[in-house]
């Protein structure tokens, strides 16, 4: 009977073994969707060569037009490696998915002994019995890990095009931006040759070409580092985009985007920050793994390792004796207190990091919110009033110098002050583009000030069940 029983537990073993197996997409399939429900694009995970092939061609395909704010986050999801790296992890948690649903494998024991013309062989195959008996438990927690980390890789990838939005518009910026201060140093270097060429006429004072020279040199570093900041942010996107080439192969349009007719006005932005912001999902995620754990944990305290197995045993010259053993660790030293504290302070770190992460979810939609009402604000008065202003001025100038009422200087130095309040509207501009991409992070993304995701699950829970489990 109890060799029947012991067929049995094999045999249920076997069935619940089948039923883990790996999915067609390694889990992607959610992490798709749930980046393109917040960024507008497709995140694609580059698993065969087929796939490599299908994104570079796609890539190509991009890069033969005028890049659009869109298009480089397209080119970012497909083709940066680190991203790519990362989605890798969806496999590492899927493998351990599976391998929670599945009986440890047997252990198997031969011995052999002989003397005195008389042999002795003992066998015996030993089960993991508690393995099999927290199988189920064991395989929910490791699906929450698993879901931990497709919410993970969306955040990644929800992060990336973020970044990469934000560096498309800086490059953008700092390209129109390259040339509003050529247009700076043409005027300067214009304006100290007359000055020179006046002083050695003897038409002009020393200490005015002295100013006008001062202004010059002022000019030539200002371009000088105009032109360093269009480059390091043209090399900035291209890291986001993953692209190897030349920073010059890059086809950026000539000029940001218009500023928007009205102001985004977000409704309940806080409730949709605690219901779509990833790093919500993934800490209240972590927690209930956690709490599981922690339950499984608990049910495992006093029976640390059970085997049972089948055994027999064979003499020479007797019958074959068969039988049963088991092996079972006693508690007489560690009665499980130490795991089961532990579970539990795992547990209570995660709650609070949860509500850290909410509070502070909270507080950055505000934050982004006012700071993207006010580069909205700082655009749209750029826009009205100053760069308008300053056109009417130089209008205004230029009859005047037509009428000789003032000097060719007076004109250099105002058309100096239309290009300067040009660039400070472009500058404005950007930083209202960067602020409302900020602003859609914090709502639906994560912290729109990280680098890297806000908190990574996995180390909490899996030092809650890792003991529990074995």
């Amino acid at each position: 009977m109890k060799y029947h029983l012991k067929i049995f537990a094999s045999a249920l073993s076997l069935v619940l073994a089948g039923c883990a197996s790996f999915t067609d997409d390694g889990g992607f399939g959610k992490v798709a969707d749930l980046t393109k429900e917040r960024t507008g694009q497709t995140a694609r995970w580059q698993r065969s060569v087929s796939d490599t092939e299908a994104a570079r061609n796609r890539v190509d395909e991009l890069m033969r037009q005028p890049l659009t704010a869109d298009g480089a986050v397209e080119i970012a999801l497909l083709n940066n490696p680190g991203l790519q790296a990362r989605f890798a992890e969806l496999g590492i948690a899927e493998s351990e998915l599976v391998r929670a649903g599945r009986l440890a494998n047997p252990t198997f024991g031969f011995g052999r002994l002989s003397g005195g013309g008389i042999t002795e062989i003992d066998r015996s195959v030993l089960f993991n019995v508690l393995g099999l008996l927290t199988i189920p438990v064991a395989s929910q927690v490791e699906r929450q890990r698993f879901e931990q980390a497709q919410y993970q890789a969306a955040s990644d990838a929800v992060g990336l095009a973020a970044d990469t939005r934000t560096a498309f518009f800086r490059a953008v910026a700092s390209q129109e931006l390259l040339r509003y201060y050529g247009q700076v140093q043409d005027a300067a270097d214009a304006s100290n040759e007359l000055a020179r060429r006046m002083v050695r006429a003897g038409n002009f004072n020393k200490l005015a070409q002295m100013r006008q020279q001062a202004f010059q040199a002022d000019a030539s570093a200002q371009m000088a580092r105009a032109r360093h900041q269009s480059t390091a942010d043209r090399e900035r996107l291209l890291r986001l985009l993953g692209l190897p080439g030349d920073a010059s192969a890059l086809k950026l349009p000539e000029r940001l985007p218009d500023l928007p007719r009205e102001p985004l006005e977000p409704k309940d932005a806080e409730q949709t920050a605690m219901d779509k912001r990833l790093d919500v999902q993934i800490a209240r995620r972590n927690t209930e793994a956690t709490a599981r754990a922690l339950g499984l944990t608990k049910a495992t305290r006093f029976i640390n390792v059970l085997h049972i197995g089948y055994a027999n045993k064979s003499q020479t010259g007797e019958e074959r004796q068969n039988g049963y053993d088991i092996e079972l660790e006693l508690p007489l030293f560690d009665f499980g207190m130490g795991r089961t504290a532990r579970a539990e302070a795992t547990y209570m770190q995660s709650v609070h990091r949860t509500a850290e992460v909410a509070v502070n979810a909270r507080s950055e939609v505000r934050e982004s919110y006012s700071a993207y009402r006010t580069a909205y604000e700082l655009a749209r008065h750029y826009r009205d009033e100053v760069v308008p202003l300053t056109k009417r001025i130089s209008d205004e100038n230029l009859l005047r110098y037509n009428g000789m009422l003032i000097g060719v200087f007076d004109l250099l130095a105002d058309s100096r002050d239309q290009v300067l309040s040009v660039t400070a509207y472009v500058e404005a501009l950007r930083d209202h583009w960067i602020a409302e991409t900020q602003l859609q992070t914090a709502l639906t993304g994560r912290s729109p000030g990280a680098d890297n995701p806000v908190y990574r699950p996995r180390a909490g829970a899996s030092a809650a069940s890792g003991d529990a489990a074995h």
